[in-house]
C-alpha cells in the first residue's frame, strides 16, 4: 500500500508531510534541521508509527557525523532522519500486517537507512522488529528502549551464565549496562556493576546488582577478585578502553566475555577468557516484553529533550549522565 499519495477533488497528487530532524550533509550538531519532508510510504509488511518518544544514543553523534556512511551497504541519501529507537501509536499497517491495530501502543528498533529513522513525527518499521508497549512501562521508557534492551538481553544470551553464576557488567550505569543488571538479576545471576560516578553507583545499586563500583576510582580487577575470588564466570562490556581491557583479567580463562560490535576501542591484548563480538537480536521483543511484565524493570531516562532542542540533546551526549536520552516527537 502506499500511505502517501492522496487526491484533490481537482485530481491533483498530494503528498503528506510530516516534521523531522533532518540532514542535509552529515557533520555537526549545526548540521541537525527541523523541516517537513513526505511521510515514510508503508509497504505490505510494515507498521507506520506516530512517535511520540525516540531514542538518542551515543550512535547518532557517530552516525550524524558520516562515520557509518556505507557501512551497512546501502548508499546514503538526503534529506537524512536520525534515530534507531521509537515509541508510539499504530498509525497504519501493510496489508500482510494482522498482528498490530491502528491506535496501540508500540515500540520498535529501526534503522535510518533506507526509509529515515525515528527524530520524525512517523517512522515506518518492518512489523517483525515492532513489539506491544508492556502495560506497565510508560511510552517515554519505551522509545529508549529498544536497541540497548535487545542488545544487552542478546548478549546474556550468549554468555549463557546459570543463576547464582557471576557476571560483571562494564558500563552499568550507561544505556545497555543498566538494562543488563536489570535483565540478569532477573536469572539470577549475581551481578558486580562497573559503574561511572556517584550517580551511576547509585542507579546500579537501585536495580538490584549484588555489588557496585566506580570504575573510576576503585581497582577494577581487585574488587572482582573479592566479589569472586575465583574469578568471575562472564563479563558484558559496553564501554571500551585501557580499563575496561585491564579488567578482564578478573574473568576465569573458561569464562566468556560479550563486547557488543560498535563499542569501541576492542581490547588490544586478547584476554584468556573468549571474547564473543556479537549484534542485537532485534526479533527477541516477546522475551523482553516477559520478563518487563514479571520483574520492576525500567528505562533510566536522565534527560528528555523536546524536538526542537534536539541539538542540546546532541551536546548532552558528551555530557556526564546515567541511562539514556529522549527526544519528544509528539
Amino acid at each position: 500500500m502506499d500511505s502517501r499519495v492522496e487526491r484533490t477533488p481537482g485530481g491533483a497528487i498530494v503528498v503528506p508531510q510530516m516534521n523531522a530532524v533532518v540532514l542535509d550533509r552529515f557533520g555537526g550538531v549545526d548540521e541537525l534541521s527541523p523541516r517537513r519532508i513526505p511521510l515514510p510510504e508503508v509497504g505490505d509488511d510494515d507498521v507506520l508509527i506516530r512517535v511520540e518518544f525516540a531514542g538518542v544514543g551515543s550512535w547518532d553523534a557517530v552516525e550524524r557525523e558520516g562515520d557509518y556512511d556505507g557501512a551497512f551497504g546501502i548508499p546514503s541519501t538526503f534529506p537524512y532522519v536520525l534515530g534507531w529507537d521509537a515509541a508510539g501509536t499504530v498509525a497504519a499497517v501493510g496489508r500482510n500486517v494482522t498482528r498490530f491495530d491502528v491506535g496501540e501502543r508500540v515500540y520498535a528498533s529501526t534503522m535510518p537507512l533506507p526509509r529515515g529513522g525515528a527524530y520524525a513525527e512517523y517512522a515506518v518499521v518492518e512489523a517483525e522488529f515492532v513489539a506491544r508497549v508492556p502495560d506497565r512501562l510508560p511510552t517515554e521508557q519505551a522509545g529508549a528502549m529498544a536497541w540497548d534492551a535487545l542488545t544487552a538481553l542478546s548478549g546474556l544470551d550468549l554468555l549463557g551464565l546459570r543463576p547464582d553464576e557471576t557476571l560483571m557488567v562494564f558500563g552499568a550505569s550507561g544505556g545497555i549496562g543498566h538494562q543488563a543488571v536489570q535483565l540478569a538479576r532477573h536469572s539470577g545471576i549475581r551481578v558486580l556493576a562497573v559503574a561511572s560516578g556517584d550517580d551511576g553507583v547509585a542507579l546500579a545499586r537501585r536495580l538490584g546488582a549484588d555489588a557496585v563500583i566506580d570504575g573510576r576510582k576503585v581497582d577494577v580487577p581487585a574488587a572482582a577478585f573479592e566479589f569472586a575470588p575465583g574469578g568471575l564466570d562472564g563479563a558484558l562490556v559496553t564501554v571500551g578502553g585501557e580499563t575496561a581491557e585491564r579488567s578482564l583479567r578478573a574473568i576465569k580463562s573458561s569464562g566468556r566475555i560479550a563486547w557488543p560490535n560498535g563499542c569501541l576501542p576492542v581490547p588490544v591484548t586478547p584476554p584468556d577468557a573468549t571474547v564473543s563480538y556479537y549484534d542485537g537480536d532485534r526479533t527477541a521483543t516477546d522475551r523482553l516484553n516477559a520478563i518487563i511484565e514479571a520483574s520492576s524493570f525500567e528505562v533510566h531516562v536522565a534527560r528528555t529533550f523536546p524536538m526542537e532542542r534536539v541539538k542540546d540533546a546532541h551536546r548532552a551526549l558528551k555530557d556526564h549522565y546515567v541511562g539514556k536520552l529522549a527526544l519528544k516527537v509528539g
